[in-house]
């Protein structure tokens, strides 16, 4: 009647009831005190092995001065340790750059692999959903190392076998919850690890002012602002299309004015031209004398300064037909820049059913067919749905500055970028903290790439035209 579990029946078990379950001991294989000593010593024996294997420095400190102090004595070994101090302190005054990359951001590593990582490791995984326990047995994600710089930690993980990336990216806010970060990030480096990077501080927090003008000529990758890790934001426009997507007050136009103010001096040398359309009339307006009178903001004068660029595109593919595959900017066939501020108006919005067909077929011959010959576009727009934009596509790169909803993120950076922790939607609305604040994605990388752009006020766009009115004239 009831099915009898492995084991040894228990003894002087009475039963008044007759539906009362019959319980059995389950057996107990014991496991003789040697085995168990020896186990437990190699597990401590591999486990020394790992931890000098992986931390050779910290493994050696410890084991000099505890040598040092068996053979001389405790005031030479304090001797030492205090003179190593001295020298680590002058050595991170001296040169603090070095100092952190060799030894700061690994005792850092260490530290937060010991107190954060590991230590919450089981919980968090075990919360999170990413453990397995199957049959009595519980798998874990092993944790391999941990990597720190001057604004996050990166954990390098090794998954489970079976395991897909979307298990970790579905978990992203778990992962930094359980592991006291704002956000977590998840990239694929190799076939079964990965890289969750977790920022310990925000350096765009606070606005950038306007760079620089450059001092040569070059249309090479624009300096444009910051990136997350501190490192220089440059923008690529010659070879290329770029597509800017961000709500109202999002920071579109700093975009904007800091290419063209990268491309000044190439401008003024007369190897560069940036045409612009600008609907709106209240962003690209205000320097329209750096446009040298290509600027339209009629309908019909955008639709016409277009076809003019798709006319400069295939003359000059005719002339460079078995020639040259790429473009060389001279001041005979300078690069074209086609900047247009809030497209969708005039791809979706026009009213004008034949100048809508005429600026989507300029636009989409320009981006199928302009970066090999020098004519590029640049396009910003609020909304990224495709029956607004549906050459969105032929952007090969694009970037998502604060969107309204989450699924906007997908539509701008292509699918599960959110997921790899694009969250444009969860930018502040706040102009001092989230204007000019976007995740880029490059045609050369799939990983999206937290930026700023850097704020060009009024007065440096005044500053801009004044720079080059001054020298055509002189010119």
């Amino acid at each position: 009647m009831f099915k009898r579990l492995p084991g040894e029946q228990a003894p002087n078990l009475v039963s008044t009831t007759p539906d009362t379950a019959v319980v059995f001991r389950p057996a107990v294989v014991r496991t003789p005190a040697l085995v168990t000593l020896i186990i437990y010593a190699c597990r401590f024996v591999a486990a020394l092995v790992r931890t000098v294997w992986r931390h050779p420095v910290a493994s050696a400190v410890p084991v000099a001065l505890g040598v040092i102090w068996a053979l001389y004595g405790w005031p030479l070994t304090v001797s030492v340790a205090g003179f190593v101090v001295l020298a680590l302190l002058a050595w991170a005054y001296a040169a603090r750059d070095s100092f952190a990359r060799l030894v700061g951001w690994r005792l850092l590593a260490w530290w937060r692999l010991m107190s954060v990582y590991r230590r919450h490791w089981h919980a968090v995984m075990e919360v999170s959903g990413l453990a397995r326990r199957i049959s009595g047995r519980v798998y874990m994600p092993r944790l391999v190392k941990v990597q720190c710089d001057g604004w996050a930690d990166r954990v390098t993980v090794c998954m489970l076998d079976g395991q897909a990336v979307k298990d970790w990216t579905d978990r992203t806010d778990n992962l930094a919850q359980g592991f006291g970060s704002v956000s977590c990030r998840v990239a694929l480096v190799k076939g079964g690890r990965l890289v969750l990077t977790f920022p310990r501080s925000d350096p765009l927090a606070a606005p950038i002012p306007a760079l620089a003008i450059p001092d040569e000529p070059s249309v090479g990758p624009v300096e444009i602002g910051k990136q997350e890790d501190g490192r220089p934001l440059k923008l690529k426009v010659h070879g290329t299309h770029v597509l800017i997507a961000g709500a109202t007050g999002a920071g579109k136009g700093s975009f904007l004015w800091d290419t063209v103010r990268g491309l000044l001096p190439a401008m003024r040398a007369g190897l560069a031209e940036v045409w612009a359309l600008d609907p709106k009339l209240m962003e690209l307006s205000f320097g329209r004398e750096l446009f040298q009178g290509r600027y339209a903001s009629d309908p019909a004068d955008c639709a016409d300064l277009l076809d003019e660029a798709v006319t400069v595109m295939q003359k000059r593919a005719a002339r460079f037909a078995g020639l040259q595959r790429s473009h060389v900017p001279t001041i005979e066939d300078p690069f074209v820049l086609v900047l247009v501020d809030e497209v969708a108006f005039l791809t979706a919005y026009q009213p004008d059913k034949h100048l809508r067909q005429r600026i989507s077929a300029a636009l989409a011959t320009l981006a199928t067919q302009g970066r090999s010959v020098g004519v590029g576009v640049m396009a910003a727009l609020q909304d990224p749905r495709k029956e607004v934009m549906n050459i969105r596509n032929l952007f090969p790169d694009k970037i998502a500055l604060r969107l309204d909803e989450s699924e906007q993120v997908d539509m701008v950076l292509g699918d599960g970028a959110r997921d790899r922790g694009a969250l444009a939607d969860h930018i502040s609305p706040v102009p001092q903290l989230g204007a000019g604040v976007a995740y880029m994605r490059l045609e050369t990388s799939p990983e999206p790439v937290r930026v700023r752009a850097a704020y060009v006020s009024d007065d440096d766009i005044r500053e801009m035209v004044a720079l080059f009115t001054e020298r055509g004239e002189a010119a």
